[in-house]
Parts: C-alpha cells; sequence; structure tokens
C-alpha cells in the first residue's frame, strides 16, 4: 500500500517525539519501532480472546442457552427479550439468537468511540488499554456462569469500547509526520487480528463445540490475560502519553476539520453495508453450515467453527498476494486509490455471497458440497483485503489530529451499524430459501460499491486528499 497525501493521523503535539521513538528503535521489529511488535502481539491475543468467544456465541445461544428448558436460569433475561422484541417485533429462538448476537457485536464495535475519546482526552491511551482488557478477561470468564450472561456481555462491550480504538491509535502513534511506514504498520496489525482470529476458533471452539461451552470461555479469558501481560511488559516502547496538567498545548479542531470529519463519517456509513453481509460469517452463516453443509471427511465431522478459522487463514494466504499485486500495479501506475480498493472489495464480497446462492441452487435441495463454503472464505478473504485495512488506515490518515484516536474508533462505526443490520437480516434466514437469503446480501454490499464509485472524487476533497493517490 502506497502512503497518499493528507492530514497527519495523530496529534502534532505526539509528532516529534513519536518520530524519536521510532528512530531509536528502528528496525527491531521488521523495520518498525520496537514499540509496534508490543502493540501487534497484544492485539493478536485480545482477537484470540474476542474471536474464541464469538465463534462460538451464535451456536451456544442457538442451540443451548436460548432453548426453553435453560433460558429461565440467566438473569434479567425476561425483561431484556421483551425490550429486543419491542424493537424488532417477536422473534424465534434462532431469530433472538442471531438478532443479540448483531446487537453484541454493533455494541463492541460502537463503544471504541466513546473510548477513543476517553483516552484522547482523559485517561490516556495506555489506561483505556489496560482497563478494556481488564474488563474483558473478567466478561470472558463469567460467560462460565450460565445466570450471569447479560454481566458477561456488558463487560465484554465495555472493554472492547476502551481498548480497541486506543490500541489501534497507538499504531500510527509510533511514527513521525509523513513517515512511509505507517500503512504497513496497519498491514501487520490487521495480521495480528487475522492471525489472533484463525486461532481462536480452533482452541476455543473446538473446546466448546466438543467438550462444552464453558471450556472454550475460559480459554478465551486466558488468552485476553496473555494479552494483557505483552502489553505491560512494552510499557517503555509505547508512544509517549499527552493528557494530564503536563501535557502541554494539545491540538484543537482547524477550520474545515468539520467537513474531514463529516466526509470520514459518509465514507464509514457506505462502508457499513459491506460489514452488514460480512458480519453474517460470524452470525446466521455458522446455522447454515451447521444445517446446509456436508461437513464429513473421512468419516470425521468438521466442527462449525473451523470455518471461522479458515476464513482467516484464507486472509493471511492472500495478504503477500494482495500486496504483491498491489506492488506490480504501483510500478505501472496503475494501482488504485484507497476509495477504489474499498469498492472493488465489496464488488468481490458481493461474488462471495452470489457463490453461496448457486451453491444451494445447485444442492437441489440436499446438502450443500464442502467446496463451496471453502472457495467462499477465500473469495472473502480477497474482499477483506481491499475494505478492512484500507479503510482503517484511510481513517487514521486522514482524521484531524485533535480527534484522531476518536475518529479511528469512528471506523468501527461502520462495523456497529452491519453487525446491527446483520442480527435484523437473520430473521429472513427462517422465512425465505437459502439462496435467496444470500442473493439478498450480495445486493446489499454490492449497493456499497456503486455509492463508493459515485461519490469517490467528492469524498477525497472533502478529506483534503489526492484522488490519484493509492492507499
Amino acid at each position: 500500500m502506497q502512503a497518499a497525501d493528507g492530514v497527519t493521523t495523530q496529534a502534532i503535539a505526539d509528532s516529534s517525539e513519536d518520530g524519536r521513538n521510532a528512530g531509536s528503535a528502528d528496525k527491531l521489529f521488521l523495520g518498525h519501532p520496537r514499540g509496534l511488535a508490543f502493540i501487534v502481539f497484544t492485539e493478536a491475543w485480545e482477537r484470540f480472546s474476542f474471536y474464541g468467544m464469538q465463534a462460538l456465541l451464535v451456536l451456544y445461544m442457538a442451540t443451548y442457552l436460548f432453548q426453553p428448558e435453560n433460558i429461565g436460569g440467566v438473569a434479567g433475561f425476561a425483561g431484556f427479550r421483551i425490550g429486543v422484541e419491542a424493537v424488532f417485533g417477536p422473534l424465534s429462538v434462532q431469530a433472538l439468537a442471531t438478532q443479540v448476537f448483531g446487537l453484541y457485536v454493533g455494541m463492541i464495535y460502537f463503544m471504541p468511540v466513546l473510548g477513543g475519546l476517553l483516552g484522547d482526552r482523559w485517561i490516556g491511551r495506555r489506561r483505556a488499554v489496560l482497563l478494556g482488557g481488564a474488563l474483558m478477561a473478567v466478561g470472558h470468564f463469567l460467560m462460565a456462569f450460565e445466570s450471569l450472561f447479560l454481566p458477561a456481555l456488558s463487560l465484554l462491550i465495555l472493554g472492547a469500547g476502551l481498548l480497541k480504538g486506543n490500541l489501534a491509535a497507538q499504531v500510527g502513534n509510533l511514527y513521525s509526520k509523513d513517515d512511509p511506514r505507517r500503512d504497513s504498520a496497519f498491514s501487520l496489525y490487521v495480521l495480528a487480528i487475522n492471525i489472533g482470529a484463525f486461532v481462536a476458533p480452533l482452541v476455543c471452539g473446538t473446546l466448546g463445540e466438543l467438550y462444552g461451552w464453558h471450556y472454550g470461555f475460559g480459554a478465551a479469558g486466558i488468552g485476553m490475560l496473555v494479552g494483557i501481560v505483552i502489553y505491560v511488559r512494552g510499557a517503555r516502547w509505547l508512544p509517549a502519553e499527552n493528557i494530564g496538567p503536563n501535557a502541554g498545548e494539545r491540538p484543537r479542531l482547524a477550520p474545515g476539520d468539520w467537513r474531514i470529519i463529516a466526509a470520514i463519517l459518509v465514507m464509514l456509513a457506505i462502508t457499513a453495508l459491506f460489514w452488514t453481509a460480512q458480519s453474517q460469517v460470524w452470525n446466521t452463516y455458522p446455522l447454515w453450515i451447521r444445517a446446509r453443509v456436508d461437513r464429513e471427511i473421512l468419516g470425521l465431522t468438521v466442527p462449525v467453527t473451523w470455518f471461522q478459522s479458515l476464513d482467516s487463514l484464507a486472509v493471511l494466504i492472500f495478504a503477500p498476494a494482495v500486496l504483491w499485486f498491489w506492488r506490480v500495479q504501483a510500478r505501472r501506475s496503475a494501482e488504485p486509490g484507497d476509495l477504489p480498493k474499498i469498492a472493488i472489495g465489496c464488488l468481490v464480497f458481493a461474488a462471495a455471497m452470489m457463490w453461496l446462492s448457486v451453491g444451494e441452487l445447485l444442492s437441489g435441495g440436499s446438502t450443500v458440497s464442502l467446496v463451496w463454503p471453502v472457495v467462499f472464505h477465500f473469495i472473502c478473504a480477497w474482499s477483506f483485503l481491499y475494505v478492512g485495512p484500507i479503510a482503517l488506515a484511510l481513517t487514521s490518515r486522514a482524521a484531524p489530529p485533535a480527534v484522531n484516536a476518536m475518529m479511528v474508533g469512528s471506523y468501527y462505526l461502520a462495523i456497529f451499524a452491519g453487525g446491527i443490520a446483520s442480527g435484523w437480516l437473520g430473521r429472513f434466514y427462517e422465512t425465505v430459501s437459502p439462496s435467496a437469503f444470500w442473493l439478498i446480501h450480495a445486493a446489499v454490499v454490492g449497493a456499497g460499491a456503486l455509492l463508493l464509485f459515485a461519490f469517490r472524487t467528492r469524498l477525497l476533497q472533502a478529506m483534503k486528499l489526492n484522488p490519484r493517490a493509492p492507499g
């Protein structure tokens, strides 16, 4: 990925010191500041804990916890269900599970906006990350107690809100202004996310599906504790804080910054259409795998959660190929810019959803061959690499210095909206054919691509970025 000219992604007051930190530790971690290693490995373990629990959650709710014989033991759930159905209408057990999952994922990705603001202005990013990690660890361990299901989810939501935006913001904060390594640092950060997401379903998912739900949730909690230890050990290499009475003059919003903020939010609103479809990979899709896919190989049944690992493994396999392809395009002056890349990713994901629909049609009502979901995940991987890291890097680069961590947190607003929408769309899985269900999602994400192509120039101009500069 090539860096585009634009507003620096971090506070101006931090830039000189961050540049010194970067220079003193140069080439100690793949050519990057040493602090990046601790941030990357912290994120990998945090994602292990998050995706380990998430891989099990919808299956746990739909097939066990929300069943009539078990749901009565969940403290406060009767009132919670009344509130959910007051907004979304009456829900079956399965529809309730997908809707609760959508709400959970949505709130997970909404809270980083508030957490980023806290880290920017009051408690500092380091304290926010540590407090967030501690809350997430407690939440994972509380999942072992069925009666505490709702408090456990609440702690996980609050913890992720404090941790995500503030940890991601520290990636850019390691570099001086205009350091060309910034984009590759975010690629390493996203790589860590996918390593954690690959390993988590294999460990937590297998424990949960085969040995007991609570073993899987407990393993997720242990993973979060490991992440906290790594982060603490790397404290001396992390970016300096800029809060409190000794912080000095903080950057303020400059004239025109609100226009940049508005353009970023419009871009994120459009990418929410991508995340609406992508979120189903962790929501309704596991239920489809369990019900419709022939998972038998040599007399063994592949656990449902392993497909989530395949999703992340495909990203790890394709990432070097995509980066190489972009370098080749750059040498020919043909590399797409940020927004065209995101639009291309949306089109590819629409093709992935159509692939599932075709697989259902060709199955003729019998179970779907294993090849269809396997190929689906590799198409998804190509799509994600064009959307996820590019949108994050673009948000970080374009966001005004005064609210950078908050805007990095705002990146997750798109996933928040997509998670809520995916939960709502999940109800139609029981009312339309599976083929039509996946076609609906193809149309949703395809619309996102069209909107990005249509408004590309105006958005980049409002962000004060060069429309021709690739991401």
